[in-house]
């Protein structure tokens, strides 16, 4: 007779041991990249390649506008410090760390004709230069020997992109250069030069290097850009191997410059990868960026064997996973989509990563490669704007990015550099995703929302998306929130026009109401619109001339639902209006009769101050109040409450009074706790049944925007004294 086996769990955990807790990478910190500067901070700053000393405490990257390189002191990643900058006497492209010593490329180019450059050898502890090489062109990217024994740089002699059709050839030809190390510098007799011609059959003639590194044999593979090439050259300068980057066939992508509609259901054949850049996985296999550059960019990665075996492709399985989290740049559709451009691999306790960056959705993709066919996308990560470049640093667990746009002249964030840090908490990105849905929906521009039966929330997008306005319906009950399907705002059946909806509210009966913010220089009114629970427009209200006579711009930000009254925040003062002071406008949904009271708004220190949001819950109506302001400039993010009972309209040709108004949140502490800057536009607020509020920021399109959308909640919060 058998005996039957029983175990008890404890017993089992005993003789199993615990379940190990997965390690996944979270945002810890981010750096303004101006507050390395003394004084006066350039017009224009960057942060583009990064590297890290050999201690894994002092990060050095290069910033071109400004001609200099930038230093990190990250003892403590989670409160990063300035160390100053370097000038450069041209313009920093590279930077490799061997120890304590940055090598720098340095393009000093007269013309694309006359290309020149120098590579500088940098003390980083003192900030001094130790020795320069003359480069004999100009630099674009270098790579430094795992036993640090020499330095590669890709020559690049960019194209001019404005002369002819802007293609290659265009003389004269890039090549590769090695250079030894020798205590710890350079070694500029050594230099030798490996000759790239005559491999690619796209302009065989003019290879235009573009990313290298090296494995531990010594073997630097390099690809060719615009000739859609790689090669693979031996540390004597002889070509091991080379071959096409190939092709790839795309399907269900938005390959239309149709702005402010996401359609993923175009297919475009035979698209050149064009890589950018390029990291060993060992010895054998290397990955590649698909940035594509004049012709192509197949918007993902690949791995190739050394012989040109091709391993793995990813297809569009990243671009769609960056659609899942609302990262997707529309405006970049008809050109390379989510544009992988920068790459980086290391090994983090047993597993080995390859770091993608995904230039215009500003994103970083970290991809399992412990078996290469076979590689596995496991996080997205969210960055500043344009990552360029990254770091790994495993023996602190830590990753960094460096993110070059600096957004001061079109009102967007600066340039950073991010920190993640490797742990088995819980990952912080995305809040919210359409991962899981019946179909690949994407998102973004959210302005308004408001809270549902039970844990639902519905959200609309802005002007943004002129030519697919849409109701998001979002699961609040799950990590992350989910958006489980996406309704289309239609007139006659087609996508409605002319509106830029920034509020929504329930009305009572399945459908909505909501409020779009006028613009009438460009003939879209301001108004309120009843809509079906289908999408269907049902009913357009347009304002009175009380309005019209006195309106600007800037709207209607939001509207709530009080019995049969409609109440709409208008975002900054109108032409009546006293300095510092708003309108709340009322519709009485029954009668027809507007009317309205004032509120004061916050004095503003930089821009402007205004509100986003407004929603009524129990005895009291919430406003969302913000500036215009980002990262360390922000000052004003906060939630009020007006006592609903006053709020009692008076006419439009009346004198309206002034309501008063209780600090709830300041969201200042919210907008940073996920280690990234504060952006400015927080726009939508959801009071749940329970009285609990989600709140949410508008990325505007992923345009000029990282695409980071925060969507979270605050609890049922205490009133702040």
């Amino acid at each position: 007779m058998t005996k039957s086996l029983l175990i008890s769990s404890a017993a089992l955990m005993v003789l199993v041991g615990p379940v190990a807790a997965e390690m996944k990478f979270s945002r810890i910190s981010s750096f303004p990249v101006t507050t390395n500067f003394e004084g006066d901070v350039p017009e224009e700053t960057s942060a583009e390649i990064i590297d890290v000393t050999e201690d894994g405490m002092t990060l050095v990257y290069t910033d071109s506008p400004a001609g200099v390189i930038g230093a990190i002191d990250i003892s403590d990643p989670a409160n990063p410090q300035p160390l100053g900058v370097l000038i450069m006497d041209g313009e920093p492209t590279a930077v490799s760390v061997v120890g304590s010593t940055a090598f720098v490329g340095i393009n000093t180019s007269e013309s694309y004709a006359a290309p020149s450059g120098m590579i500088k050898a940098i003390n980083v502890t003192t900030m001094t230069e130790l020795t320069r090489c003359d480069l004999g062109g100009q630099p674009d990217s270098t790579g430094k020997a795992p036993d640090g024994s020499f330095i590669a740089v890709a020559i690049e002699n960019e194209r001019d992109e404005n002369l002819g059709d802007g293609r290659v050839p265009q003389m004269p030809a890039g090549d590769l250069v090695m250079i030894n190390l020798v205590d710890g510098s350079l070694d500029c007799g050594s230099l030798i030069r490996a000759n790239l011609t005559g491999l690619a059959d796209v302009a065989g003639e003019d290879p235009e290097p573009e990313f290298v590194d090296i494995n531990s044999l010594g073997e630097t593979v390099v690809t060719l850009q615009e000739n859609n090439h790689i090669a693979v050259v031996a540390r004597d300068g002889s070509i091991v191997s080379h071959f096409s980057a190939g092709t790839v066939d795309l399907e269900n992508i938005d390959a239309t410059d149709e702005r402010g509609a996401l359609k993923f259901t175009e297919s475009q054949t035979g698209v050149p990868r064009e890589p950018d850049g390029v990291q060993w996985i060992d010895d054998n296999h290397f990955a590649i960026a698909n940035e594509g550059d004049m012709v192509g960019g197949s918007r993902g990665m690949t791995i190739f064997h050394k012989d040109g075996t091709e391993v793995f492709e990813s297809g569009v399985s990243f671009e769609h996973a960056i659609v899942q989290v609302g990262h997707y740049p529309d405006k970049r559709s008809d050109s390379k989509g989510v544009e992988p451009e920068g790459m980086e691999f290391s090994v983090f306790g047993e597993t080995p990563y390859v770091f993608v960056m995904a230039e215009r959705s500003s994103i970083v993709g970290v991809f399992d490669v412990s078996d290469p066919a076979n590689t596995e996308l496991k996080q997205l990560l969210p960055s500043g704007i344009s990552p360029e470049g990254a770091v790994a640093i495993p023996s602190r667990g830590l990753l960094a990015t460096a993110n070059e746009y600096d957004g001061i002249e079109d009102g967007a964030a600066r340039a950073h550099v991010m920190l993640y840090q490797y742990s088995d908490s819980p990952a912080t990105f995305p809040q919210i995703t359409s991962a899981g849905a019946d179909e690949l929906i994407g998102f973004g521009a959210f302005s308004g929302m408001v809270a549902g039966e039970g844990s639902t929330i519905y959200a609309v997008n802005d002007s943004f998306y002129g030519y697919q306005p849409t109701i998001f319906t979002i699961d609040a009950s799950t990590v992350p929130l989910k958006v489980t399907a996406a309704t289309r705002v239609t007139r006659a059946g087609y996508p409605a026009q002319k509106l830029d909806m920034e509020g929504i509210a329930l009305d009572g009966d399945g459908g909505f109401w909501v409020a779009s913010e006028g613009r009438t220089d460009r003939m879209v009114p301001h108004g309120l619109y009843h809509i079906a629970a289908d999408g269907t427009v049902q009913m357009e209200i347009s304002l009175p001339a009380e309005l019209l006579a006195v309106e600007r711009r800037f709207g209607f930000e939001g509207i709530t639902k009080v019995g049969n009254t409609l109440w709409m925040a208008v975002q900054r003062e109108w032409k009546d209006d006293p300095e510092n002071h708003v309108k709340l406008v009322a519709y009485d949904i029954e009668t027809e009769e507007w009317g309205y009271v004032r509120y004061e708004k916050a004095v503003p220190e930089k821009g402007w101050v205004g509100l986003s949001e407004i929603t009524a819950h129990d005895d009291w109506v919430y406003v969302i109040e913000r500036d215009n302001q980002h990262g360390l400039e922000a000052v004003t993010k906060k939630i009020y409450r007006i006592p609903a009972a006053e709020m009692v309209p008076v006419a439009l040709t009346e004198d309206a009074p002034v309501v008063s108004k209780e600090l709830v949140r300041d969201l200042l502490p919210d907008l940073v706790s996920t280690g990234g800057y504060v952006v400015d536009k927080v726009e939508g607020m959801a009071v749940m049944n329970t009285g609990e509020i989600f709140v949410s920021t508008d990325n505007d399109g992923v345009d000029d925007h990282s695409g980071e959308t925060m969507f979270f909640s605050i609890g049922t919060p205490v009133v702040a004294n």
